[in-house]
Order: C-alpha cells, then structure tokens, then sequence
C-alpha cells in the first residue's frame, strides 16, 4: 500500500510541475554603451541591498565577509578594502572571488577576478563616493586597496521570474 502512494504522490508531482523559466541572457557587447547598462544594473543592485558578501579563498578554506563599496569609475566596476585586512591579503593570493547579495525578493551572484588599482584618482573617487570611509582610509595612505572586476559574470535570480545572466 505504502507503494502505491509513493507512485501516486509521484505522479501528480510529475503532472503538476510547471516547466522551468527560461534564463534571459544579457551579452557583453562591443558597444560600451550595453556594456555599461549591464555593470550599471550590477551596481545599482549591490547599492540598493547597502551591503553584499564576498567570498575568497585561504588556503583551502573559503572565507567570506560582508562589503559596501561597489561604484563604476572610468568605466569599471571597483570595490574597496584595505590592505592590512585578511581579505586583501587573500585577494592578492587568489584575486577569484565570488560576490552574493539579495534585495529581498531577488538574488544577484556574482565570479569575478579582481585586479587591484594603485592609482590616487580612482582611491580618491571610491572615498569621495564612501565619505564615511574616510575616518579609517585616505587616498594618500598605502592601506587604501581599491580593484575592479574583470571576466565578472553575474547572475540575478528569484523564485518567480527567469534568471538574468549578464557579462561584464
């Protein structure tokens, strides 16, 4: 008897299963301008959650910790950290990463490489954009770590619409 209801149970689950959305997929493009519209949906979706985790490596061991900073300057994606932290050591081991946030309804996954950016300018614009930030760094001090993503794939995902996958 238990068998029967082992089939029938998984009979209707086979009937009433709905087909599985198709992902929508948004391609890099040789135009900057699509290019930017996809790191700018990116980015907008890491501001509106305030804060996103990242994952690295140690070892053999994953380690991962809460973000804030995410701003495109000079057409790249860049985060901020400092250099005394584990995770910038990390970073300079392996420069893999992997970035999750979720906004409440929707989940944004991100893999990239990160390649850190000594120049003034770009620590200057990530503080400008981060006053708060300016207690503990300064564009001047040789802690400041600012790097962009580069290969990133991302991916926006939730329970009731298709996956959005987007290259930058």
């Amino acid at each position: 008897m238990k068998n029967i209801f082992t089939v029938l149970a998984a009979l209707l689950m086979l009937f009433s299963c709905k087909q599985a959305p198709q992902k929508q997929v948004i391609e890099p493009s040789t135009y900057e301008s699509v290019n930017m519209d996809n790191m700018q949906t990116v980015r907008d979706f890491l501001h509106n959650t305030g804060h996103y985790f990242i994952a690295t490596v140690d070892g053999d061991q994953p380690q991962i910790r809460p973000f804030g900073t995410a701003e495109i300057i000079e057409g790249k994606l860049y985060i901020q950290t400092g250099h005394v932290k584990n995770v910038a050591k990390q970073i300079a081991a392996n420069p893999k990463v992997a970035i999750c946030a979720f906004n409440g309804n929707e989940w944004l996954r991100i893999t990239a490489t990160l390649v850190e950016d000594p120049r003034v300018e770009i620590k200057k614009a990530m503080l400008d954009a981060y006053p708060s930030l300016r207690g503990m760094y300064d564009e001047n001090d040789s802690n400041t770590a600012v790097y962009f993503l580069t290969g990133a794939h991302a991916s926006i995902n939730s329970f009731t619409a298709p996956p959005v996958e987007i290259d930058f």
